[in-house]
């Protein structure tokens, strides 16, 4: 797989081969025939998307799926499975939410969904639900609900991994892409994009954090997955003072019920599509 070297980045030239995408559609397809639902979007998720894979990084398949109108109209319907899971076989993680877990989540802001929403490798889309979903963002999408789930991941990742003479690689990503897609969110009040070059350009003005990054990005590119290496002091420089900023944050958590009927058109217009 080709990395290209840009000025202060590192820009990923084909991230899905093409061997590797016709299995990916293959297996959505035995997906929607073993279960018998549409695929309505299916996206790439993990490092993959994020643009930080190592050379032997899983494929972290996600998808949403709509079962036909009358698999919703009975009474027991809140018990039913609301996923497909598949066991992790080879290098494909392959799983997928029901339309209606989906929608549920969108409504608590669940990052996860957003982030699909806007993952740049799409292997599925019929044209429809994310589009839709994706116009109802502004006004569904809470900017502090994902302040809080990041700064949580951040600092799970940090306090486990990264105060340590030798620390994970990823880790670090796994630490630095929350930070950035807070400051993102901070400053322009919209759902982070999911790209970590994109995030990383609201820190290029510091130019040692952003040589580090650059290194840092090679080198995870370059190594396994589990491969350790000494601790970079300026980028833990830069994680402690972020961290420290925001010690004291609280989220307002409810919900916004005002935004439910829009999700309840967008859920009957795909049963009437399908």
């Amino acid at each position: 797989m080709e990395t290209k070297q840009k000025k202060g980045s590192v820009e990923l030239a084909s991230p899905i081969s093409l061997e590797v995408r016709v299995e990916i559609l293959r297996r959505i397809k035995a997906a929607e025939s073993e279960h018998g639902v549409k695929v309505l979007y299916a996206i790439e998720s993990g490092s993959r998307a994020w643009g930080f894979e190592s050379p032997n990084s899983d494929y972290d398949v996600r998808f949403i799926y709509v079962h036909p109108k009358d698999w919703y109209l009975t009474v027991d319907v809140e018990d039913k499975r609301d996923v497909i899971e598949y066991p992790i076989v080879d290098e494909i993680d392959i799983n997928g939410w029901d339309i209606r877990k989906a929608l549920k989540l969108f409504w608590k802001s669940n990052p996860a969904f957003i982030e699909w929403l806007q993952s740049p490798i799409v292997y599925a889309d019929d044209g429809h639900f994310a589009n839709k979903a994706r116009e109802l963002m502004p006004s569904i999408a809470s900017s502090q609900k994902g302040i809080y789930h990041y700064l949580h991941m951040a600092k799970g990742n940090f306090r486990e991994y990264l105060k340590k003479d030798l620390v994970p690689l990823k880790k670090y990503f796994y630490v630095l892409r929350p930070l950035l897609a807070i400051m993102w969110l901070e400053k322009f009040n919209k759902p982070a994009p999911i790209e970590f070059e994109v995030l990383r350009k609201l820190v290029s003005d510091n130019k040692p954090l952003d040589d580090a990054i650059t290194d840092l990005l090679l080198r995870k590119r370059a190594s396994l997955e589990k491969e350790y290496a000494p601790a970079v002091p300026v980028i833990n420089e830069f994680i402690e003072s972020e961290l420290a900023r925001h010690e004291s944050y609280s989220a307002k958590m409810k919900g916004r019920e005002a935004d439910f009927e829009s999700l309840n058109m967008l859920f009957k217009a795909v049963l009437e599509r399908y």
